[in-house]
């Protein structure tokens, strides 16, 4: 994988550019894609924007998202562009498998692949270009170090000063986590110069839910919440009925899984959602307990020290069964 920093004296205003990221996105890998789109269109590039799967309502005042194609719901037209891409941008993911049903169409592609993610243990055979750098914040921290390093840091405007800043701020916990570094501020600093209006943009990710989510919320930390203290563990697991019975859809149970953190003890806490196709597992610690390497031994999964997610195509009860196994076999292995 070469360099980073070789791509943009490599594009071509000829070149057409596919800018893509992991299924069902959150504000970082979002936000990262659509200030890479604005500032690639700002510099006289042809770029387009295509997300995986759908994605949350919460996501949809990010400026640029009108234009952005939903893999799923249009297949042939977004199969067609990846396929006449000469150059194509993978963020906030560390694996094709990520991106779900187009992963067959990416591994195919003739065109460049460009890396630029912050998750462990990258796939890097099938990248021509990038950067996998796990000591940064966020997707949308590499962006923007991208941009200042192009020598055309002048394109940066409030369009991208917002994307970037919604992802910074989603994937530093609105920065109180460990990897909210000082360049993460002098970042911050930067954008604010451009008039992104930080408060607005808090309350669009976090405060623009319906009443059904809160009550979600209520009844299955009254119901389905778990406490392991003799782990120091929290476990969570909603059935189909649950996300059913409140109406649950897509961004929904955003930071569930941060919940039971807040608990007096407990070090690492495990959200697991039944889904139609599949088991979702997501893992949270503060601090020793290694969800990455947790998530890839056991749940096909994997992602950031401290957070991390996997999947399992057991049932609902299996997966809770085998969670309590191997969190025990887990646990005396750290110690």
């Amino acid at each position: 994988m070469k360099d980073i920093q070789l791509v943009f004296s490599s594009l071509s205003p000829a070149d057409s550019i596919v800018i893509t990221m992991h299924q069902k996105p959150d504000p970082d890998a979002m936000g990262s894609s659509l200030a890479l789109y604005h500032f690639l269109k700002n510099a006289g590039f042809n770029a387009q924007v295509i997300s995986p799967t759908n994605w949350a309502d919460f996501l949809k005042w990010m400026p640029g998202m009108g234009d952005v194609i939903d893999f799923e719901n249009s297949k042939d037209h977004a199969s067609e562009i990846v396929q006449q891409a000469t150059w194509i941008f993978c963020l906030d993911f560390n694996n094709l498998s990520r991106t779900r049903f187009m992963e067959n169409l990416l591994l195919k592609s003739a065109a460049q692949k460009v890396l630029i993610d912050h998750h462990r243990e990258p796939q890097l055979d099938v990248f021509s270009y990038g950067i996998s750098d796990i000591s940064k914040s966020s997707t949308a921290e590499m962006i923007y170090d991208f941009i200042m390093s192009s020598g055309k840091s002048d394109l940066i405007n409030k369009e991208i000063g917002t994307c970037l800043y919604a992802g910074v701020m989603a994937d530093t916990g609105s920065f109180r986590f460990p990897s909210t570094t000082a360049s993460v501020h002098k970042m911050v600093a930067h954008l604010k110069g451009y008039d992104i209006q930080h408060s607005k943009i808090h309350a669009a990710v976090y405060d623009n839910f319906q009443e059904n989510r809160l009550r979600f919320i209520g009844h299955v930390l009254t119901y389905r919440m778990e406490i392991l203290y003799e782990h120091n563990t929290a476990l969570i697991a909603i059935p189909k009925s649950d996300t059913q019975k409140f109406h649950i859809k897509t961004g929904d149970t955003e930071g569930l899984v941060n919940y039971p953190l807040s608990i007096q003890g407990i070090e690492m806490a495990a959200l697991l959602i039944d889904r139609d196709e599949e088991r979702k597992w997501s893992f949270r610690s503060k601090e020793y307990f290694d969800c990455n390497t947790f998530a890839r031994k056991y749940f096909n999964g994997g992602g950031h020290y401290n957070a991390s997610g996997g999947r399992s195509l057991d049932s609902l009860e299996e997966n809770v069964a085998q969670f309590k196994k191997v969190l025990k076999e887990f646990s005396s292995l750290q110690q």
